[in-house]
């Protein structure tokens, strides 16, 4: 049995087609025409760019613009100085083939990258790496097997799958993947949780243990693979892939049914989402609206800033497709663990701790101000709704509302429409927002608790560190007494409060979240049958009885003995 990420959700049972990466073998080489293979080289990275156009074309007809964007990455990458002119410059002063000093400015390269201690820039040495491999292909007349060309329903086992890899699979032929390398930030990921594939990643090698028409189980659910499994382990997944699919069948007949209590109280329950095309996903699973836009997934893999007018029709897309129900867009939250290129930043110590959120939107008002523009532009197509992010003070709200009146201002001037009572609420996702939330919700129309870094922070725990992810607790009675002290403070001044963490799509949590007061849980589309299915099962009367007991308990052991009492698993 092998560990690793769960990337995507769901059970195959198959046959391993292994993806082995080609076996180059690059011999230093002297040459005597620099022309000729400088040459070659230029022919070699065309190439390779008129594959990487029409695998662009065909990402935008299965995922759409989001994905497909992340292929213009790649194409840049074949116009980088690191890639193209070190290479010449090689082949000049050393006079070697154009593969041998492709060659050795990837190795460089590679390097460079895996020396920088964050797993982001690591994941993008790896694209280098892999564009670099194309060319090399072009250059010594290798062909890759093709996934798209495959003729029976397989496994793909491979020790990294690149965008161009994982889009050139047939839906119905890859049932399931699995990858050496790869994380929560690596592309594979992401895709394949788009593509609706069960897959994990980062199981360090695999591919050393694999051959090809090996049987293989991937559990997209647990992050597991099981090689060669014997007959009654292969009849044990059969049963649970059943036993999924039937469960998303039956979760399927709760689209249109309301989230209410047994005794009446409705709840609100929305999605989060990370680009437009998401929102057939949010109807289809029947949320009542969307109270998370992460707008930063429009800055990513690009070298320049979205314009105005692009962030104006993604907005304006979410907001007329989501009508009659509201849209909450989070303004810009990079830093921390998502960076671009578009800022040139020094390495930061702790970027959790650092420019991050609205920090970095007030250090930049002028980009600030252009997303604001484009949603309030947007606002007439729609329910829209503006959240700041990591307010930590009152200060900063303030600042944030001041550049927003500026935009209003501004607007006003040039006789643009916008809605005039737009709705301005804030994250609480930092302690001190936490503590002074009775200060904060004063001057805010609406709350929405962000739980993974607002635990994180609490509990001074990186939840992505193997070491210390045992000590992030969700039922911390730290935790429990900030969400009811951040609850509390919205029913007193009557403003509504949401959650759009994790927490939120937690299900072993939904009943003491609505003892707590909470009415409106915002998650990934995917989670709000499960959580709906819950509400529509329990009484109010019962949620508040077992918030009561466990908030006047006095450790997480008897937490957990209450819950389990009750036939509630953590």
């Amino acid at each position: 049995m092998y560990r690793g990420i769960a990337a995507s959700p769901g059970i195959a049972i198959g046959r391993v087609f292994l993806l082995e990466e080609d076996d180059f073998v690059i011999q230093k080489k002297k040459i005597t025409d620099e022309k000729l293979e400088i040459s070659r080289f230029r022919n070699a990275l065309n190439k390779a760019k008129q594959e990487m156009i029409q695998t662009k074309k065909r990402a935008l007809q299965r995922l759409g613009k989001k994905h497909a964007r992340l292929f213009d990455a790649y194409i840049l990458i074949l116009d980088d100085t690191m890639l193209r002119q070190d290479t010449i410059e090689l082949i000049v002063k050393e006079k070697v083939s154009a593969e041998y000093a492709l060659h050795q400015v990837m190795e460089k390269v590679l390097l460079f990258f895996k020396e920088i201690d964050d797993e982001y820039f690591k994941e993008r040495g790896q694209d280098i790496y892999d564009v670099g491999r194309k060319v090399l292909r072009h250059l010594l007349g290798h062909e890759k097997k093709v996934l798209s060309q495959l003729e029976s329903q397989v496994i793909v086992i491979s020790h990294n799958l690149t965008p161009s890899d994982t889009i050139a699979m047939r839906e119905e032929k890859v049932i399931g993947f699995a990858t050496d390398i790869g994380g929560e930030t690596s592309h594979v990921a992401i895709m394949a949780h788009s593509l609706e594939i069960p897959a994990v990643v980062g199981l360090k090698d695999i591919t050393k243990s694999v051959k090809n028409d090996d049987m293989i189980i991937i559990d997209g659910n647990q992050g597991i693979v099981i090689l060669n499994p014997d007959p009654i382990t292969i009849k044990n997944y059969y049963g649970e892939q059943q036993i999924f699919l039937a469960e998303e069948k039956d979760l399927e007949k709760l689209k249109d049914l309301p989230a209410v209590t047994l005794d009446g109280h409705e709840i609100n329950l929305v999605a989060n989402i990370e680009v437009p095309e998401e929102i057939k996903s949010v109807l289809f699973h029947g949320a009542s609206g969307v109270g998370l836009y992460r707008t930063e997934y429009l800055y990513m893999n690009r070298k320049d800033f979205p314009t105005e007018e692009e962030q104006y029709e993604s907005y304006k897309a979410v907001a007329k497709n989501m009508l009659p129900y509201s849209v909450t867009i989070r303004t810009l939250d990079l830093g921390g663990d998502k960076v671009t290129q578009q800022f040139k930043f020094a390495p930061e110590r702790n970027p959790f701790l650092g420019l991050r959120a609205i920090r970095l939107c007030l250090k930049y008002p002028d980009i600030f101000k252009t997303q604001l523009r484009a949603i309030l532009r947007a606002s007439t197509e729609g329910k829209l709704k503006i959240m700041y992010p990591m307010i930590s003070g009152i200060e900063e709200l303030r600042q944030a509302n001041m550049v927003l009146e500026e935009v209003k201002e501004d607007l006003r001037k040039k006789r643009i429409d916008f809605d005039n009572e737009i709705e301005v609420g804030v994250m609480i996702e930092v302690p001190s927002a936490a503590l002074i939330v009775d200060i904060l919700v004063q001057e805010s129309d609406f709350l929405s608790i962000g739980t993974n870094d607002l635990i994180q922070y609490s509990l001074a725990v990186d939840r992505v560190n193997e070491n210390v992810t045992n000590l992030y607790n969700p039922l911390h009675l730290s935790i429990l007494r900030l969400l009811k002290r951040i609850i509390q403070a919205g029913e007193k001044t009557g403003k509504w409060v949401a959650m759009c963490g994790e927490m939120a799509a937690d299900p072993s949590v939904t009943m003491i979240l609505l003892g707590l007061g909470l009415r409106e849980f915002s998650m990934s589309a995917i989670s709000v049958p499960k959580i709906k299915r819950i509400i529509r099962s329990i009484k109010m009367e019962e949620s508040k009885q077992l918030a009561d007991e466990i908030m006047s308990l006095s450790d997480n052991y008897q937490i957990r003995e209450v819950l389990r009492k009750r036939g509630i698993e953590i």
